[in-house]
């Protein structure tokens, strides 16, 4: 899979993925939930998620908090299945918020 140019990932940015940023590396999101269970059951659910995509991401968790980065190592930069993940775990997240 080829890795996409910085223009078409700030698009995808701009466009279809609230929330997260690109450092050059890797496209970032930071997530908050009310507890620690919260924050790990979504885990949980991303995990199952990537693991069907065959994609996985660098994460870390500190009680309510998520941070998750997505790259393409293969590829050497963000391809589009990063954003396909992150647009997974976006709804993911939704699903954790909603009322």
């Amino acid at each position: 899979m080829k890795a996409l140019s910085e223009t078409v990932i700030k698009a995808a940015l701009s466009s279809k993925l609230r929330g997260w940023s690109f450092d050059g590396i890797y496209i970032t999101r930071n997530f908050k939930f009310k507890t620690f269970v919260n924050a790990f059951s979504f885990m949980t659910a991303v995990a199952l998620e990537a693991e069907k995509m065959d994609h996985h991401p660098e994460w870390s968790n500190v009680y309510n908090r998520v941070t998750i980065n997505l790259n393409t190592h293969d590829a050497n930069g963000i391809t589009q299945l990063d954003v396909d993940l992150a647009q997974s775990i976006d709804r993911l997240f939704d699903s954790y918020t909603e009322p």
